[in-house]
């Protein structure tokens, strides 16, 4: 598709030796249609391997996408180069003028601590607040789940007794949903969380539709009744390596974690993790950008 993005990001190689389409900005600009205005709120530390592994999945259609990243200023990040940031990230302040069609809030590793004792909450809040006016549609991911969750709902997130961390099978509580057309009667997804919200909360809450769970793992896609807000408890945007990766890393820490399940041929993590998500990924981006971003954003925001 092509999706609009800046010169010179990292992720465009990557992305082209994938045989992804990708746009850069300096050949957009010669197009004569309205793009779809798309912004990313980046929580995730990595926030290269983020915003690559989510614009794979934004690849998949023939609309234009253009993109803003942004990021929560008064955060350090510690595990992305200073000059990435600044060449290709804006604050909340800086996009706070704009409407968007639509909007993508990531995790982000904080899930152990309470809503309000993580150091960007405030201003979270105010992004929250400020895409019921300025926004079509936003797309909350893992902890941005539970955080959206939280502040427009009130629902609360519960330590989990173990991590949920591998793959795992959804049903689907009405294939009729947009948001899931084409999808399998079950299909698997990617959890890497700590936390959960209860199932029994999302079903008792009137404007909450609870649109896919496990059996195992609970929720996984939430949907507000107006299909304004969409919440992603898994992590369906993940490459293949992403959970190997996590493992290897609290491996090498010396933590207490289990080998990711459904991943490894034999739950051999000296094997080669095999991808069984990748088909549904492409159809949630793809869905959510033609039926709840596409057909429901006006096309002159004034």
């Amino acid at each position: 598709m092509p999706i609009n993005v800046p010169n010179n990001l990292p992720a465009i190689q990557e992305l082209k030796n994938e045989n992804i389409f990708i746009m850069e900005e300096a050949q957009a600009i010669h197009q004569d249609i309205r793009p779809l205005r798309i912004a990313l709120l980046n929580l995730m530390p990595l926030k290269i391997v983020t915003e690559t592994d989510l614009i794979r999945n934004l690849s998949n259609t023939s609309l234009q996408l253009e993109l803003d990243l942004f990021y929560m200023d008064e955060h350090e990040s510690k595990n992305t180069p200073r000059e990435h940031l600044k060449g290709f990230y804006k604050t909340f302040d800086q996009i706070k003028h704009r409407r968007y069609d639509g909007l993508i809030i990531t995790g982000a590793p904080v899930e152990l601590l309470d809503f309000e004792e993580v150091d960007y909450w405030n201003t979270l809040c105010d992004v929250l607040e400020w895409s019921k006016t300025n926004v079509t549609n936003t797309l909350h991911i893992c902890w941005g789940a539970q955080a959206g969750l939280y502040y427009h709902y009130g629902i609360k997130k519960y330590p989990l007794s173990k991590k949920a961390f591998g793959i795992f099978y959804h049903n689907i509580t009405d294939p009729k949903v947009p948001l899931v057309r084409g999808f399998d009667d079950v299909f698997p997804a990617p959890h890497s969380r700590h936390t959960e919200n209860r199932i029994e909360d999302l079903k008792n809450h009137p404007d909450l539709f609870l649109l896919a769970y496990s059996e195992k793992v609970g929720s996984n896609i939430v949907i507000s009744r107006d299909g304004r807000q969409i919440f992603i408890s898994g992590h369906l945007e993940y490459n293949p390596l992403t959970l190997k990766q996590e493992y290897d890393r609290d491996v090498k820490k010396g933590l207490d974690i289990d080998i990711p399940e459904n991943y490894y041929p034999n739950n051999d993590p000296s094997l080669p993790p095999v991808t069984l998500w990748r088909a549904h990924a492409n159809l949630l981006f793809t869905n959510w950008l033609n039926y709840y971003v596409y057909q429901a954003t006006p096309y002159d925001w004034k």
